[in-house]
């Protein structure tokens, strides 16, 4: 028994040593979103950590393997929609991403949950969930889509 703790002691140990790069790529200014103040406000509070270049962490980056499950998070969300690269975004997959987005939110899928537990700033009240409905359906209408389609999903 006393064999099996400290090997499972040695593997927690070692495992510590097995980091993701938790380094934010570079913000250009000229690409990233810019929106009203009270839109990214709510933006950065809720999804910028995983869906933007500027990633605050936390001190538990450190420990593995909450690590591993942060990185992933962020790699996934900033490939489903990253606003530091919001120019550069295909205007079809943005209006694809945006209608997903304002369903993902109006179903309490985002903010992932495991992230509101360290997060509790980051939950999005019925206000700030409107905010970002009225502001993904601006820019659904911009790109020449119809937030009639989000309605249908009794969004």
């Amino acid at each position: 028994m006393k064999l099996v703790v400290y090997f499972l002691v040695f593997v927690a140990i070692v495992i510590q040593f097995i980091r993701p790069d938790f380094k934010n790529p570079a913000v250009d200014e000229n690409v990233a979103l810019n929106a009203d103040p009270h839109v990214m406000s709510v933006l950065k509070t809720s999804c910028y950590d995983c869906h933007s270049n500027e990633t605050k962490y936390p001190w538990y980056q450190n420990v593995a393997p909450v690590s591993w499950i942060m990185s992933d998070h962020i790699q996934r969300g900033r490939k489903a929609l990253d606003f530091s690269n919001w120019a550069n975004i295909d205007p079809k997959v943005k209006l694809e991403r945006l209608q997903r987005a304002t369903q993902v939110i109006n179903n309490d899928m985002m903010p992932k949950h495991d992230y509101l537990l360290m997060h509790k700033n980051a939950v999005l009240n019925k206000d700030k969930k409107q905010t970002l409905e009225k502001f993904f359906d601006s820019q659904i209408l911009e790109l020449g889509g119809s937030t009639s389609t989000l309605k249908k999903f009794n969004i």
